[in-house]
């Protein structure tokens, strides 16, 4: 395995750390296909006469499965480094396909559910963590504009897969050999083009520091004195960040898990049924875009105006973006288009800023063990987003229009509050907390 250990890939002096954007890249617009389900769920539905229910189980899981298994891996991807953790990631998104495409050919849809939902989870969770602390150390003179890139690819991951899936799933049709080929060949195709990333990453010696970077900044890099991930979850400030991830995701994903809906709702009026279907399409193919840019956009600015700021940005404008959208959304497609990309936006970026917010506080020691410890956070969100617009949306049959989704989001708003009161809560973390790189705790006097 010492191909794979982290002293095998220490950068070379005058190795550009440029190149490391590229392989977080690499891993992370294959692992952001999760995005792009929804054409696999189609196929799967009408090859094989699967309910939607169904077919969306291997999705659900899977995400369950990244919340889990950045948790609970985290430490040892910390431990190994990137190079080991993007060849795991590989190894499991790859095999979730190439399983699944087995249980296709053989009829056992269960296969598909264990395949994508359980080993190609745990290839998300392990990915999505992978690149952090070693962006974020090369990086540190801007870390946010750093992950921002990374995580950028896992909302644009989309943009790739679905014309993919599409094309694949024209050539080789929907019955189950057709999907069973349309899998395997994603899972072949993954596995190659994920490869780039765990080949080309590097980490920097222990002496390296950011070129014409400030002093504060290179020796962010030096120094070792840190917040490990076992004491991080037990302070507040950790739970501050968990409650501000959850309550911002759950906000982005209220409006984007219905957008389509949302849409003909508000404009219903304004035009023949027919049209008002293709801007609704239109409209959820541009929220995604949103999602994207905003990751690397606002993350960046982060760099500039600081992470507590920022989030004041994402949690209190958002909330107000909502409020517009209820009260002079309806007929007026002007304010709904900017409110709702502003919202996507605001979604996606709190997702690339989080992990340079952690870095602040905890430092770089054991980030990407918090960080995966934190996405926790996106696993609850993911149910009570989707529980907070359907359920209440599905109990409200008997209104029409607009205004079913007022007590949605009015929940919403309430929401991204509480998420900013918990970003205003927020302080340093006390130095007595702080280890050294064996673990060994520090005094305050040093930590100083």
């Amino acid at each position: 395995m010492g191909f794979l250990d982290r002293s095998a890939i220490v950068a070379p002096p005058g190795w550009s750390r440029w190149l490391v954007p590229p392989a977080a890249l690499a891993v992370h617009l294959a692992i952001g296909q999760a995005y792009a389900w929804s054409v696999l769920k189609t196929g799967l539905g009408n090859g094989l006469g699967l309910s939607g229910t169904v077919t969306a189980l291997p999705f659900q899981l899977a995400i369950i499965m990244l919340g889990l298994s950045a948790a609970i891996v985290g430490t040892t991807v910390e431990r190994r480094g990137p190079r080991w953790a993007m060849f795991m990631s590989t190894i499991f998104f790859s095999a979730g396909f190439l399983v699944s495409a087995l249980g296709l050919a053989l009829g056992q849809y269960w296969l598909v559910v264990v395949g994508y939902g359980a080993l190609g989870g745990i290839g998300l969770g392990i990915g999505y963590i992978s690149p952090v602390s070693t962006l974020m150390k090369w990086f540190a003179d801007r870390p946010g504009m750093a992950t921002g890139i990374a995580i950028m690819g896992f909302g644009g991951g989309a943009l790739i897969a679905s014309p993919i899936e599409t094309n694949l799933l024209a050539a080789f049709g929907t019955s189950s050999g057709g999907l069973a080929s349309t899998f395997a060949v994603m899972g072949v195709g993954y596995a190659i083009f994920m490869s780039v990333g765990w080949l080309l990453v590097r980490v920097p010696a222990d002496d390296w520091t950011p070129p014409n970077a400030p002093q504060q900044a290179a020796q962010a890099v030096r120094d070792d004195l840190a917040v490990s991930a076992q004491t991080a979850v037990k302070l507040p400030q950790f739970w501050l960040l968990w409650i501000i991830l959850c309550f911002n995701v759950t906000a982005g994903i209220g409006l984007l898990e219905r957008a389509n809906d949302i849409y003909k709702d508000f404009f219903a009026t304004t035009g023949p049924a027919q049209l008002v279907a293709g801007a609704a399409a239109a409209f959820v193919s541009i929220l995604s875009l949103a999602n994207m840019l905003g990751r690397f956009i606002w993350s960046s600015t982060s760099d500039v105006v600081g992470r507590k700021n920022i989030y004041r940005l994402y949690l209190g404008v958002g909330a107000l973006l909502y409020l517009v959208i209820l009260t002079l959304g309806e007929g007026n497609k002007v304010v709904f288009l900017i409110a709702s990309l502003l919202i996507l936006s605001f979604y996606g970026a709190g997702f690339a800023t989080i992990p340079a917010y952690l870095k602040d506080l905890f430092g770089t020691y054991q980030v990407g063990a918090i960080h995966g410890r934190l996405l926790t956070a996106w696993s609850a969100a993911g149910v009570l987003g989707p529980l907070v617009v359907n359920a209440i949306v599905d109990a409200r049959s008997d209104v029409q229009g607009p205004a079913k989704y007022s007590v949605s989001f009015t929940i919403m708003i309430a929401l991204l509050v509480v998420g900013f009161i918990a970003n205003e809560l927020v302080r340093p973390v006390d130095p007595k907390h702080y280890v050294d790189s064996t673990e060994t705790p520090v005094r305050e006097e040093a930590a100083r």
